[in-house]
This record gives structure tokens, C-alpha cells and sequence, in this order.
């Protein structure tokens, strides 16, 4: 039994070789820093989102968002189908077990045997199974399987912060709007005003009938707009509640538009943090695992494959038989080897090794993808803060104008036409302005999500309301 041991023991140290490449990270052309940042180690996706949206409302929706959305549920589901499949592909490292058990009773034709006496028959067997990893098959598979699931659970990081940013950009939606329609309505109540007056004047003789109309087209105008506002926002209402998971409803609202909380400045840290932060770049270098994993795969299925196989048991009429004289066992070792294959395997390897240069080329695009989208992001941020303090300016002077006019109205210096212009001129601004506000703070959730995210999220650290019971709370890893 010595040599046969010996035996096993060098397969076994045979096993720890694996074929094919080992995986080593792409070389990436990294910037120094981003244009308009200096290099620095802080960034924005340091910070929990909690502390960067911090309206206490938005909190709340984010938050409910994490725990009911259907997107998260769906994502976390996956993870736990990905690591049930890791776990099948981790059983390939063992002895596979089995046992079976089977009792006949049979008689047999008195012309085929000299007694023809029922005879009851008991087999019980214990077989054993198992593949020497000499070449590193199942080390390959378990790579394969463990960078498949490694990456689903970036995925579902992913997931949850797209999600968290697309309820803060629908809730920034919605509070424009709300701007927006209590615009319209104060315009709309100084337009009818105006008409008003006009309606009186005409009546009097003391108006033409031009100032009347143009004073009842804007109010019919404005007017109109309210009502097509006030669908933009159940719509917008109706979207949100999709995501939070749960049936259309009002949507709470917290500080208005002009009070949402935006950084002066914000720092981006340092480029190469974005390969270890986004969830969108590691699950790409997982897969890019995955493949060179399956390249091994292909190159080992190359190579002969040995498993050993050994059974025990027992055969016997009667029970209490089987462990005594019915006992049987064997044991055994097989060999598979390819010989003429029409070098099909050796196009399956060539196969991989072309899915690993697509995965690789999509690693390095979504680098140069991310590095791309937070530049762009960066410039935005600042620019459209740009514009917004130039928008100030414009509806100040605007707000400005009215008033002289209305001064000149009354000191007989002009008509009332000019008064209208002017306010229909800080309509269309203070339009323009919360336009400007709201994609000012769509950047910044672009940004936040483009860097990576913050995500250091537990109960303990989250400041909100504490989840219903039943309901677990997301918690995506640093």
C-alpha cells in the first residue's frame, strides 16, 4: 500500500500546478490628474450621500429607495444565484460521495436453473469519486465562478448607486417643476390683473383694444402652462414612486429648489482611485478574471484527465449478510485523454483567448469611459455655475425693469405694453434660471456617481429613520 500512497502524494502535489495565463491588471494610461483638478488625495466619493443630498426628504426617499426598489432586490437576488453557482463549481475540489441501496426478489424458470425458489436479493453500495486536479481544471472553474460572482456583487453596488442617484436627480426634477408651476401662477395672477385693468380701461374709453388683447393672449399663455406643469409633476410624482418600490402616491417634499445644497468646490482626488471605487470599472475587471480563468479552462481540457473511483458494500439474500460474507469492495484509477479531436480543442482555447482580448479592450474603454465622464462632469459642475450667477443677475435686472415700468406707466412716460414685455421677459428668465439650478444639481449627482459614490452604508452610520421591521437595509462595501 506504500507505493500506491506514494503515488497519490505526488498527484496531489502535482495539483497545485494550474495551466494556462495568471491574471495580471491591464496596463492602463492613468492621468495624472484630471483637467481643471489639481492632484489630491480627497474626493467627493468620499463623502456617505447622506452628506452630500441633505435635504431631510430626500434622505427619506433614498433610503426607502435602498431597501424596497426592485432593481435592488433583483440585483441582490443575482449575487445570491452567483455565489450558489461559486459554491457548485468550489465542490469540484473534493470527493464526490454517494450511496445506493436496491433489494429484488426474483424466481427464475425451473427449465433455465435447478431451483426455481424465490430469492430475495439485498444491495447496499458507498461510491467515491474524484477528479486529480493535475492541471488546474477546477482551480480555473473556481476562478472563473468566484470572479463571476465578485463581480455581480459590484454590479449590485452599481445598482445601488445609480439608483440613489437617479431618485435625487427625480426628486431635483420635481421640486424645478414645483418651481416652475408657482412661477407660472404668480405670473399668471399678475397677468389677470392686467387684463383686468385693460377690460375696465376699454370699457371706459380710456385703453385701445391692442393693449387689451396682447394683455389677454399672455394671461390665456400663461394660463395654459399650468395645467400641462401640474401633469409634468404627477408624472414626475408617479416615476419616483416606481422607484421607491411601491404604488403611485404623493411625494413628500423638503426645502424648495433655490435651498437644495450644492458645493462651491469639488474635489475629484486622485484618477487611479477610480479603478478601485467605481462598481462599474471592478466589475469589469472581474470579468476580465472570468475570462482569463476560462482560458486556463480551455487549455487544461487540453490535458489528460485522472480520477480515482472506489466503491464499498455489500451483496447477500439477507441483511444481516451484508458486511459479512456479501461484502464487496474495489477500487480504481481511469484516465481521458484526447487523442483526435479535429482540433476542436484547440479552437476552444483560441476562442477564450479572443474573449479575453474583447474583455480586456472593454476594461480598458471603460477607464478611459470613466475618466472621461468625470472630466466632463468637473467642467460642467463649474460652468453651470457660471451661467446660473449670470441668470441672478438677469432676473434681478429683469424684476428691476418691471418696476421702473410700472413707474413709467403711471407717470404717463410710456404705455402699458412696455410694463407687459418686461414681464413676460422675467417669466422666460426666472424659467431659465430654475432650468439652470436643476441641471446644476443633476451634474453634481452625475459627478458623485461618476466618481464612485461614497458608499460606506450601515444601520449604525445611517442617521435617518430606522427600517421597518422585516426589511433589510442595503449595505454596499467600501
Amino acid at each position: 500500500m506504500r507505493r500506491p500512497a506514494r503515488l497519490l502524494l505526488a498527484a496531489l502535489a502535482l495539483a497545485g500546478c494550474a495551466v494556462g495565463p495568471n491574471y495580471r491588471r491591464p496596463d492602463v494610461a492613468v492621468p495624472d490628474q484630471l483637467p481643471g483638478q489639481a492632484a489630491q488625495a480627497a474626493s467627493l466619493a468620499d463623502q456617505a450621500w447622506w452628506d452630500v443630498f441633505r435635504d431631510e426628504a430626500l434622505r427619506s426617499l433614498i433610503a426607502e429607495a435602498l431597501r424596497r426598489g426592485y432593481d435592488v432586490r433583483i440585483a441582490a437576488a443575482r449575487v445570491e444565484e452567483e455565489r450558489a453557482l461559486a459554491g457548485i463549481a468550489h465542490a469540484g475540489y473534493y470527493p464526490q460521495l454517494q450511496a445506493s441501496a436496491e433489494w429484488t426478489r426474483s424466481r427464475s424458470s425451473p427449465f433455465a436453473a435447478i431451483s426455481a425458489v424465490p430469492v430475495n436479493l439485498y444491495n447496499v453500495n458507498l461510491g467515491l469519486s474524484w477528479e486529480l486536479d493535475l492541471w488546474g481544471r477546477v482551480r480555473r472553474l473556481n476562478e472563473a465562478a468566484l470572479a463571476q460572482y465578485l463581480a455581480t456583487e459590484d454590479a449590485r453596488r452599481g445598482v445601488l448607486l445609480s439608483l440613489a442617484g437617479e431618485v435625487a436627480t427625480g426628486y431635483f426634477n420635481l421640486r424645478k417643476l414645483d418651481l416652475q408651476l408657482e412661477i407660472a401662477k404668480r405670473s399668471a395672477g399678475a397677468f389677470k390683473e392686467t387684463d383686468d385693468l385693460f377690460s375696465r380701461r376699454l370699457a371706459g374709453g380710456a385703453a385701445s383694444a391692442l393693449e387689451t388683447a396682447s394683455a389677454e393672449a399672455t394671461l390665456a399663455a400663461t394660463t395654459a402652462n399650468i395645467p400641462n406643469l401640474e401633469r409634468a409633476i404627477a408624472a414626475q410624482e408617479n416615476l419616483l414612486d416606481l422607484l421607491l418600490g411601491r404604488n403611485p402616491g404623493p411625494i413628500p417634499r423638503g426645502a424648495p429648489l433655490d435651498d437644495q445644497y450644492m458645493p462651491p468646490e469639488v474635489p475629484a482626488g486622485l484618477p487611479s482611485q477610480l479603478l478601485e471605487r467605481r462598481p462599474d470599472l471592478r466589475q469589469a475587471e472581474h470579468s476580465l478574471v472570468e475570462a482569463n480563468a476560462e482560458v486556463g479552462v480551455a487549455t487544461a481540457n487540453m490535458f489528460p484527465t485522472i480520477s480515482l473511483t472506489g466503491a464499498m458494500g455489500g451483496v447477500a439474500p439477507q441483511v444481516s449478510e451484508l458486511l459479512g460474507d456479501g461484502k464487496t469492495w474495489s477500487i480504481g484509477a481511469g484516465l481521458l485523454t484526447p487523442i483526435v479531436q479535429a482540433g476542436r480543442l484547440k479552437h476552444l482555447r483560441r476562442a477564450a483567448a479572443a474573449q479575453w482580448e474583447q474583455a480586456k479592450a472593454g476594461y480598458e474603454q471603460s477607464v478611459t469611459s470613466a475618466f472621461a465622464e468625470v472630466a466632463t462632469a468637473l467642467v460642467a459642475y463649474q460652468k453651470l455655475a457660471e451661467v446660473e450667477r449670470d441668470q441672478e443677475r438677469a432676473v434681478a435686472a429683469y424684476r428691476e425693469a418691471v418696476r421702473l415700468s410700472n413707474l413709467r406707466y403711471v407717470a404717463g412716460l410710456s404705455d402699458y405694453l412696455e410694463v407687459l414685455q418686461a414681464q413676460q421677459q422675467q417669466l422666460a428668465v426666472e424659467n431659465s434660471l430654475a432650468e439652470s439650478r436643476f441641471e446644476r444639481l443633476a451634474t453634481l449627482v452625475q459627478l458623485y456617481k461618476a466618481l464612485g459614490g461614497g458608499w460606506k452604508l450601515s444601520d449604525d452610520e445611517w442617521p435617518g429613520p430606522t427600517p421597518p421591521a422585516g426589511e433589510a437595509t442595503a449595505k454596499p462595501s467600501p
